[in-house]
C-alpha cells in the first residue's frame, strides 16, 4: 500500500530497467506478478519515455532516466500512499518538471496521497498542502 521513491534511486545495478520496475513483485509475496502487471510496467515505462531503454542496465542511464525508472517501480503496485524523498534532487530543471508533474497527476488520478520532501521551494506550488520545517527550527514545539 506504500510506494517509495528514493533520492538516490536504489536501483539494482545488475537488473535491467524492466526488471527493476518489476522488482517489488518479485520480492514481495503480497504482490502477484501477472501478465497484466507486466503490460502495465511497459505502459508506465513508455509514459515516462523509457520504452527504448527497458533492457539497459542502470549504469547506462542518465540521472533523470534512473529517477523515472524508480518512479515506475514505486507506482506500479498502485500504492495508496507514495513517499518521495527528494525525488528531484539530482535532476535538471526539465527532468524535475517531468517527475513532479507525473507524481502529482498520478496521485490525483489514482486517489493516492503523495508525501514529498524537497528543498526546492519552486516546487511548492504543485502541492495542496505544504509544511515548511524551517518554521520549527527555531526550537518551537509543533
Amino acid at each position: 500500500h506504500i510506494g517509495f521513491v528514493f533520492q538516490d534511486f536504489e536501483l539494482v545495478e545488475f537488473l535491467t530497467i524492466y526488471d527493476n520496475i518489476l522488482h517489488p513483485f518479485r520480492i514481495s509475496s503480497a504482490l502477484q506478478l501477472s501478465e497484466d502487471v507486466a503490460i502495465r510496467a511497459v505502459r508506465l515505462a513508455k509514459s515516462m519515455g523509457l520504452e527504448k531503454m527497458l533492457y539497459r542496465r542502470p549504469g547506462q542511464l542518465s540521472q533523470g532516466e534512473k529517477q523515472r525508472t524508480a518512479l515506475c517501480r514505486a507506482m506500479l503496485p498502485d500504492p495508496r500512499i507514495l513517499l518521495a524523498d527528494e525525488p528531484t534532487g539530482n535532476l535538471d530543471p526539465e527532468a524535475t518538471r517531468i517527475v513532479v508533474e507525473y507524481l502529482t497527476v498520478h496521485a490525483r488520478e489514482s486517489g493516492a496521497t503523495l508525501v514529498m520532501v524537497t528543498h526546492d521551494h519552486s516546487l511548492l506550488g504543485h502541492f495542496d498542502r505544504v509544511i515548511d520545517f524551517a518554521e520549527f527550527s527555531s526550537g518551537e514545539a509543533a
